[in-house]
């Protein structure tokens, strides 16, 4: 029994040694030392806690001394070419390495920091040595103005309802607040407020919200400009589009305001 356990200890030992001989190069492969919590690992190595439990298939925080930890994603190791902006629609990841900054890394690939977070789900510019981003995606990105449009369109039909903010009923400003918010962006609630409140647009793009002045002074009217004159809108038959060059809505134009 002794004998077994003896050459089993050193065969793994063998493995083992191995195992870190050939992978420390390529998966930088961190051992357990006393006093060792994955979150001190993870201060010094500059890798998150969940990283490192996702890539050696932790379960708890528990640690032993002696047990090997790759600080790096499974795969990492593959041939990484420099980094060249690519006008291309195909997918790209990077790996980040030591001092890399999103902006950096944006630049060199030709996007934004916003696009590589919205990408990725980041929601801070915190980035850690060893993680995969996707820079690029292999579906052609949306504009926020088309998702703002496609958002709006689907609510079609959708009943008018004084100070309505939901599906069950819009007013035009909680039409606009609600469909923007969907999409991510944060406008101000009532149409005197957006009109004050938001960027002026000299002529407005698809996207841009068009006010008009209705049953009060000011801004007191509000939709989303689709193009070619139209645009969509609560008004008091529900949510519809509608001309801007037609007899009633001419006359009241204000002007436009974006958000982007």
């Amino acid at each position: 029994m002794k004998k077994h356990l003896l050459t089993a200890t050193t065969v793994a030992g063998i493995l083992i040694s191995t195992f870190a001989g050939s992978a420390s190069a390529h998966e930088n492969i961190y051992t357990v030392q006393p006093g060792d919590t994955l979150w001190k690992i993870s201060q010094a190595k500059q890798v998150s806690i969940t990283d490192v439990k996702l890539w050696n298939q932790l379960t708890t925080d528990t640690i032993y001394v002696n047990q090997k930890l790759s600080l790096l994603a499974p795969h990492s190791h593959e041939t990484q070419t420099t980094a060249t902006p690519d006008s291309s629609n195909t997918a790209i990841t990077y790996l980040v390495n030591s001092g890399d900054t999103l902006s950096g890394i944006a630049k060199t690939y030709g996007t934004t920091v916003t696009d590589i977070k919205s990408l990725n789900g980041l929601t801070s510019d915190t980035i850690y040595v060893g993680h995969r981003l996707l820079v690029k995606s292999s579906v052609k990105t949306v504009s926020k103005a088309q998702l703002v449009m496609n958002e709006a369109n689907k609510y079609i039909g959708t009943p008018y309802l004084w100070g309505g903010n939901t599906p069950a009923g819009f007013d035009c400003s909680g039409f606009t607040s609600y469909v923007f918010n969907k999409v991510g962006i944060t406008i101000p609630r009532t149409a005197a407020l957006q009109w004050s409140g938001l960027k002026v647009s000299a002529t407005p793009n698809p996207g841009d919200l068009v006010f008009f002045e209705t049953y009060a002074a000011g801004a007191s009217h509000v939709g989303i400009y689709l193009g070619n004159n139209k645009f969509i809108q609560a008004g008091s038959s529900g949510v519809s589009i509608a001309d801007m060059t037609n007899s009633y809505w001419k006359p009241r134009y204000l002007g436009a305001r974006t958000a982007f």
